[in-house]
């Protein structure tokens, strides 16, 4: 390890592994040649297995949130790093990866700049964006759909299109299913983001003529 001969380690770790099946260090040891070889999973898998022979072994937690935290899961992560300082308190980089993952997960992106390309917020205020979002809200295809969505949310048939009259409301809604819309009607967004790149290049125009 020490050479970052990685293959070599991780090959060596699985014979010790293999002599000694019960050693949890053994499997720790291995999960940090995964982890260097980029190979995350793995090396939550041995963490695991590290844990399952010995539930007190502070390094194997935070090992294993070093690997979630590699995979973008900074919210197991944290919770790895947390077990990890509950049995070694005065550990200082469990400290410092606890932060990192807690501020990355107050960075990662709403679900709904993630599924549809553009921050809805930063739209609120583009005339161009009000203009489109008032006329697509005719729109049986869309009325049908939200409506569909808020009642299987438990907002009844009641919170359907009736709640869906004005921009805020629209906001709130993509908020909410941006995701879900995204896997049921991908044209349907398609759509939308011709609108707002349509009406948002025209806006600009008018401003500037």
């Amino acid at each position: 390890m020490k050479e970052q001969n990685y293959d070599a380690a991780l090959d060596c770790y699985s014979q010790a592994v293999e002599l000694d099946p019960n050693n949890a260090v053994y499997y720790c040891n291995r999960a940090a040649a995964h982890s260097q070889l980029g190979r995350h999973s793995d090396a939550i898998t041995d963490c695991e297995k590290a844990i399952s022979i010995d539930a007190k072994y502070s390094k194997a937690y935070g090992r294993m949130g070093r690997a979630l935290a590699a995979m973008n899961k900074y919210k197991e992560a944290i919770s790895s790093y947390q077990k990890a300082l509950d049995l070694e308190p005065e550990n200082e980089s469990y400290k410092s990866y606890l932060k990192i993952a807690e501020q990355k997960v107050r960075q990662v992106p709403s679900p709904t700049s993630a599924g549809w390309g553009f921050d809805m917020t930063s739209l609120m205020n583009n005339p161009a964006f009000v203009s489109m979002a008032a006329s697509l809200m005719q729109d049986p295809q869309v009325q049908q759909l939200m409506s569909g969505m808020m009642s299987n949310a438990g907002g009844g048939p009641a919170a359907g299109v009736g709640g869906l009259t004005d921009l805020s409301s629209l906001i709130q809604a993509g908020q909410q299913f941006a995701q879900q819309i995204q896997q049921q009607n991908p044209e349907l967004i398609q759509q939308l983001r011709n609108h707002v790149r349509s009406r948002s290049f025209s806006g600009t125009t008018e401003e500037h003529s």
